[in-house]
């Protein structure tokens, strides 16, 4: 499997679905990994990083702030390039969330249904 150079800062509240992505992410090809567990994590991490975060995949039920949130804090603090939400939502909710994020200007790629599969994923990932 290809190494893919991304710098992804993986957001997921339940430790299982943590370690299960990271897992799946890796098989990928995908090595840079930070994992939080909740978005106070992701903010302390994001404003201790040197770089900004290529890629933060982000659950959007997390227990201390709304996935599309964090994204634009994420965004206007220039943390990330770009996002990708993770969610076990209907299909119709995560259409609702993409369009609502490109109504704010945010650099959502799009959303995704739990468990991550590898086409959809790079299908919406930026180009390395």
């Amino acid at each position: 499997m290809p190494r893919h150079p991304l710098r992804i800062l993986l957001v997921e509240d339940h430790p299982f679905q943590l370690l299960a992505a990271q897992c799946l992410l890796r098989s990928f090809g995908f090595h840079h990994l930070t994992p939080v567990e909740n978005a106070e994590q992701a903010i302390r991490t994001m404003t201790q990083s040197e770089l900004p975060f290529d890629l933060m995949l982000c659950d959007q039920c997390l227990p201390d702030l709304p996935g599309i949130e964090l994204v634009e804090i994420a965004s206007r603090g220039q943390f990330i390039i770009s996002a990708i939400l993770l969610s076990g939502l209907p299909t119709t909710e995560l259409l609702k969330l993409t369009t609502e994020a490109a109504q704010r200007n945010l650099p959502l790629l799009g959303c995704l249904s739990k468990p991550l599969n590898k086409d959809e994923l790079e299908g919406l990932m930026p180009s390395t």
